[in-house]
């Protein structure tokens, strides 16, 4: 059986908990990194089954995070979820055009965001 990885690039440790309780029950691997540009630079080094991708982030925003992603061909098809606080009318289409595969805005029922990580990585 092998552990899927996700990476979640969030700047709040709040937001990081709730995820990481959420997972913690379960058979997936949580990478975790705190701005946009150390979000690329972990999932080119961890290559993760899935990423969970904050929009505003400090250094490279979300969406700049998510379209570098899917230039690079290690993580071009790796599933992306972008989630925003700021669910502005639109920025669901912007993540859909920077590449994102799905899109949550906060906030968010965790056992939601759970069912669309186990559609989009199911554990193994």
């Amino acid at each position: 059986m092998t552990q899927k990885t996700i990476l979640y690039v969030e700047d709040n440790e709040f937001n990081r908990k709730i995820v990481r309780d959420l997972l913690k029950r379960t058979s997936y691997r949580l990478v975790e990194a705190h701005d946009g540009e150390a979000g690329v630079a972990a999932a080119l080094v961890e290559r993760p089954d899935l990423i969970l991708m904050d929009i505003q982030l400090p250094k490279i925003s979300g969406l700049d995070a998510t379209r570098q992603l899917r230039a690079e061909p290690a993580t071009a098809a790796t599933p992306i979820i972008t989630i925003t606080s700021f669910a502005l009318s639109g920025d669901d289409q912007k993540a859909k055009e920077a590449g994102a595969t799905a899109y949550l805005a906060k906030p968010y029922s965790p056992l939601e965001l759970l069912k669309l990580i186990r559609q989009l990585a199911p554990e193994s």
